[in-house]
């Protein structure tokens, strides 16, 4: 039997190398944000957006607050992953496409991550607290960290995600297979 999973966007971020809000920016006249959502859908039985305000889906807060980069979205979904009785969460950034179509399965069993995508992952609820010491010990915020300390075991893709950073890098977009 396969464990019901919380699908979460991370889109809290500033979009400041983007030049304007990257998650309204459009590919195929469909926001980066509904791209992710969309995605997500198709691997989990919920889906929540960490970071914003409004979104066509339930939204969650960053934690232990805004500004706390992808791990205070992954933190937001963590929590609302376990306060909903989820086990799992899938967690997936606003500025990438082209998942592939059994990205649930590369990365079980949880906890598994995209190494050149490290906020691609399948993360257990009962990770929080490992996650709420990294965000507040005053060291190193990164994701990878994250996934070291719980034992995450890091999935490569035949060829990595792109990562929309840029206007460029999504006007130059071609598809998950170039």
């Amino acid at each position: 039997m396969t464990e019901s999973v919380l699908g979460v966007v991370l889109a809290g971020g500033r979009s400041t190398r983007f030049g304007s809000d990257k998650a309204a920016a459009l590919y195929d006249g469909i926001s980066l944000l509904d791209h992710a959502i969309a995605a997500l859908t198709g691997f989990c039985d919920e889906v929540v957006v960490a970071g914003r305000d409004t979104a066509p889906v339930r939204t969650v807060q960053d934690w232990p607050k805004a500004d706390f980069g992808p791990l205070g979205g992954l933190a937001g979904g963590l929590r609302a992953g376990a306060d909903r009785g989820f086990r799992l969460i899938l967690s997936v950034g606003v500025d990438c496409l082209g998942y592939p179509c059994n990205l649930r399965e590369l990365l079980a069993p949880a906890p598994g991550f995209l190494w050149d995508q490290p906020v691609v992952g399948l993360w257990p609820t009962d990770t929080l607290e490992a996650l709420e010491t990294i965000l507040t010990d005053g060291g190193s915020r990164s994701v990878k960290r994250f996934a070291e300390v719980i034992g995450a075991r890091p999935v490569e893709l035949g060829a990595p995600l792109e990562n929309i950073n840029t206007p460029a890098a999504l006007e130059g977009y071609a598809g998950p297979h170039g």
